[in-house]
């Protein structure tokens, strides 16, 4: 069975208009990603833009964000459960891009 890759990963993120998992789902995806830390100057990866950094942020900031999640699990052995979570996860359950 072939693995799912960070483009099939970043591809089934961005289907639909999707900017990112709402704030609860995005930090059960965050407990996935292997190898987390912390140092001096913050969490590695960095943690998702949630609570007061939801509103203050942008849509695209949370893409990249999610896309630095995405990439660190593919670095680190586990796309395969984190595209599994995404691909289970319901549309209702998804931050998407105001229609504009």
């Amino acid at each position: 069975m072939l693995l799912p890759s960070l483009d099939a990963a970043l591809a089934l993120a961005r289907q639909d208009g999707r900017v990112c998992p709402l704030p609860d789902a995005w930090c059960a995806l965050y407990e996935l990603l292997p190898d987390r830390r912390s140092d001096m100057y913050g969490a590695i990866p960095p943690s998702p833009l949630v609570l007061a950094a939801w509103d203050a942020t942008s849509d695209d900031d949370k893409r990249e964000r999610l896309r630095v999640h995405l990439a660190w699990a593919a670095e680190h052995g586990a796309i395969a459960p984190v595209h599994a979570y995404l691909a289970q996860l319901p549309e209702s359950r998804w931050h998407h891009a105001a229609a504009g």
